[in-house]
């Protein structure tokens, strides 16, 4: 381990012992590291193609799938806003999951970020 030597300037000085493990070190580092880029080089990368966001489903939400949107961003579980919107908790899977291809989102979460910048719940 390095220590630290207090100079009247509270400058770092280094001295030579110290010097020759730092060197020790970055030596090391670098043959590992050269290492691996040989082996990386020798093998063939696979290059992971570039995929363009989904297309559009050309379909906005409808009038009730906001309403569980506005509900999922309240925090409410399925079975709640079941209960809230009388409905059953199949229908309200139902619904997000339209939500979710519609707003092509990933989660639940991810929907009610979609739905705010879009302006579709507040």
């Amino acid at each position: 381990m390095l220590k630290r030597v207090q100079y009247p300037a509270d400058s770092w000085h280094v001295d030579a012992a110290q010097r020759n493990e730092i060197l020790s070190r970055y030596r090391e580092h670098t043959a590992r590291f050269e290492s691996v880029a040989a082996r990386r080089d020798a093998a063939v990368a696979e290059v992971i193609p570039f995929q363009p966001p989904l297309q559009e489903l050309g379909q906005e939400p409808t009038a009730r799938e906001i309403e569980v949107l506005q509900l999922i961003s309240d925090g409410l579980v399925n079975r709640e806003i079941g209960v809230r919107l009388f409905l059953s908790e199949e229908t309200v899977k139902s619904h997000v999951r339209h939500l979710l291809a519609k707003l092509q989102a990933r989660s639940r979460a991810h929907a009610v970020a979609v739905g705010f910048r879009r302006g579709l719940i507040n």
